[in-house]
């Protein structure tokens, strides 16, 4: 039986990469979508990650599952990077790659108009050709990530993965100067490299790039003209935008613990932190963001998780400072697990939100009265925290030391204290100004409803 949509559908298939920070974006451009009449969609999806999924996405969109093959060293039942170590995660690209007859199957069944797909699928385009599909390319990523480092000059200019002086020395007419310190630019050498036999990251994104129908970006001119156009000119593509999506407006009541402990302090005075769930700090990180935020002085709601094969309790009591609990038990909670973000983010109490700089935790700290201080950890965090600092203005980034990236209590603590200061920058304007225009222009319904 064909499970193609009624006679006049638009039917749409999503089909992210097995991380939650790319299935998000997917799940928000679903519900956006789904929203218009005559639209039906399909979402894929492996089978462990469909309970999460079904509980984000609109219930009119079906959801498709499918089996991972099993993979020498990953574990049966790990199906997205959230239940991944850093030694296995790349291990899910080689078991994705595997499922491309099951895909194919799948997409010879549901017939559908257009299929949005991730970086890591560069063989889907060819595939939905040949089935007479349209296919998308839907950058989850900021801009100005692609405009860095995912451009054909890079093959132009570079026979050989480039160096990190090389890599210093952005693409010829990049439209501004980043200035990657050296550590950040050690990261970004991972975009060139195989693992397992595996086409890299760079060489996956090139191939999407040139094969598919069209690419769609979560971005808007308002935000990244420069870099848009830039990546149009580089890739000879016309660039579609869907705009930020911006998450819908949380539902229910916070916890009432948190309500409760945040219901003690003054609005705008205490401090959250969270570099969310698939982003790991070391210890010695820890023990330096952890004094940097007593040192700081405001109140504090820390969040610390750890990779899914540590118990999160033993390393909180392992990683954090002597005495650290008790100095602070009048005002600091630290936690590992899952907590209701967007709540407390929201919460008229909290004034800063500490956070990696990926674009779905910066967005959420800019719709509500969160004042960004900015520690990008790995990969796209590293140049989404210079477009948010230095382009929009809109927070800060904490001070690093250029050879391995190391950040002190003292890094920590200025970086809170400026914006909590509503300190002024070189054009004499004030984060928090840029902050709230922002925040008022993603609010503004009639503008995201024209992206």
């Amino acid at each position: 039986m064909s499970m193609a949509g009624k006679n006049g559908d638009l039917h749409l298939v999503m089909f992210p990469f097995l991380a939650f920070g790319h299935i998000s974006p997917f799940v928000q451009l679903s519900n956006k979508l789904s929203s218009y009449p005559g639209v039906k969609i399909s979402f894929l999806t492996a089978a462990a990650n469909v309970r999460r999924v079904e509980s984000m996405l609109n219930p009119t969109t079906e959801i498709i599952s499918f089996t991972l093959p099993p993979v020498a060293g990953l574990p049966p039942g790990v199906e997205s990077t959230s239940d991944t170590s850093p030694a296995t995660v790349e291990l899910l690209k080689v078991a994705l790659d595997l499922t491309q007859p099951q895909i194919k199957a799948l997409l010879t069944d549901l017939k559908p108009h257009f299929v949005f797909f991730d970086f890591a699928q560069s063989w889907l385009p060819p595939m939905a050709s040949d089935l007479g599909i349209k296919s998308i390319y839907f950058s989850v990523f900021l801009t100005i990530s692609t405009a860095f480092m995912i451009v054909p000059s890079w093959l132009r200019h570079h026979t050989t993965p480039p160096t990190i002086e090389e890599i210093k020395r952005p693409p010829p007419g990049l439209p501004a100067t980043i200035n990657p310190k050296t550590f950040e630019v050690r990261d970004f050498q991972y975009v060139f490299k195989s693992f397992h036999g595996t086409p890299s990251v760079f060489n996956r994104l090139m191939k999407c790039f040139n094969e598919c129908d069209a690419i769609l970006i979560k971005s808007c001119t308002e935000m990244e003209g420069p870099y848009i156009d830039y990546v149009s000119n580089q890739l000879g593509k016309q660039i579609l935008l869907v705009g930020p999506v911006v998450p819908e407006p949380h539902s229910g009541e916070l916890e009432e613990k948190w309500s409760n402990w945040l219901n003690h302090f003054p609005p705008k005075s205490v401090i959250y932190c969270s570099f969310g769930s698939e982003t790991f700090l070391t210890d010695d990180q820890i023990n330096e963001l952890s004094l940097g935020l007593e040192l700081a002085g405001f109140p504090f709601f820390l969040v610390l998780n750890f990779p899914a094969n540590l118990d999160g309790s033993a390393e909180l009591k392992r990683t954090l400072p002597e005495g650290f609990l008790e100095r602070i038990k009048d005002r600091g909670v630290v936690h590992s697990g899952w907590v209701q973000q967007r709540h407390i983010l929201a919460h008229d109490s909290v004034g800063c939100y500490v956070c990696h700089a990926g674009y779905s935790s910066v967005v959420e700290g800019l719709v509500n009265d969160c004042q960004l201080v900015m520690l990008p950890l790995k990969g796209d965090q590293l140049v989404n925290s210079k477009l948010m600092a230095f382009d929009l203005r809109v927070g800060v980034e904490v001070n690093r030391r250029d050879e391995d990236g190391y950040f002190g209590k003292e890094d920590i603590s200025e970086g809170v204290r400026r914006v909590m200061a509503d300190v002024e920058d070189e054009e004499g304007e004030s984060i928090r100004e840029n902050h709230k225009k922002w925040k008022e222009f993603l609010k503004n319904n009639e503008i995201q409803k024209s992206h």
